[in-house]
């Protein structure tokens, strides 16, 4: 009796087990691709923030290359990462370069930065940071409008040499209390723009097929 009751037992446990982890498995699926879904939908989200939907005719998300290996360094990138592309019929208008300023308050703040075809800033966002809250995070677009600052501006509006906070002698503004923050962004913007115009060709001159993939024609 006691060994049927053993056995009974030990049976009711191993399909509760059973059970148990195929819910977990079911439940860590769906969780899983909810997270992936609105992490896509964010990214999307921020792409068009830079690069307007009505400005191009392509898919933001899914049209991109890999970070060319020359320009790791300088963007703070360990590996290569997506480089979005904006076309508008056939033609790269825009790219949106990932990048991370190394030296914040409180360490990595990472961003997105749009470049246009001309040179100029289609715009800035910060994706993610540690920065002092009430102080750093004013990088956040839901905490202020500085990044805004950098949009339409270009190595050569302002000159490379004023491209710093004021408190550096440059144009860009610094938060109250806080410089260390905004001047790492700053110089982490400055320097996207250069890596971009030294990749200008593989960047933004496509071959005609790739044009005619991508484009709306």
């Amino acid at each position: 009796m006691l060994g049927a009751s053993i056995s009974k037992n030990s049976l009711l446990l191993g399909l509760f087990a059973l059970v148990t982890a195929g819910i977990l498995a079911l439940t860590n699926v769906n969780t899983r691709d909810r997270i992936a879904e609105a992490e896509r939908q964010a990214a999307e989200k921020a792409l068009y923030e830079l690069v307007l939907a009505e400005r191009v005719d392509n898919d933001l998300l899914s049209d991109t290359l890999p970070t060319p290996p020359s320009m790791l360094a300088a963007l703070g990138l360990d590996t290569p990462e997506a480089i979005h592309r904006a076309r508008k019929d056939g033609q790269v208008i825009a790219v949106i370069v990932p990048a991370v300023a190394p030296d914040g308050y409180s360490g990595d703040i990472r961003i997105i930065v749009g470049v246009n075809r001309d040179g100029s800033v289609a715009g800035v966002r910060a994706l993610s940071h540690k920065e002092t809250p009430g102080l750093g995070d004013k990088v956040d677009t839901a905490k202020s409008d500085w990044v805004y600052g950098f949009n339409g501006k270009s190595l050569n509006d302002p000159s490379v040499q004023q491209w710093a906070v004021k408190k550096d002698g440059g144009v860009f503004d610094q938060f109250t209390g806080a410089t260390i923050t905004p001047r790492a962004v700053t110089a982490q913007v400055k320097r996207v723009l250069q890596q971009v115009d030294a990749q200008r060709a593989l960047l933004f001159e496509l071959p005609a097929e790739a044009g005619e993939k991508h484009g709306g024609q």
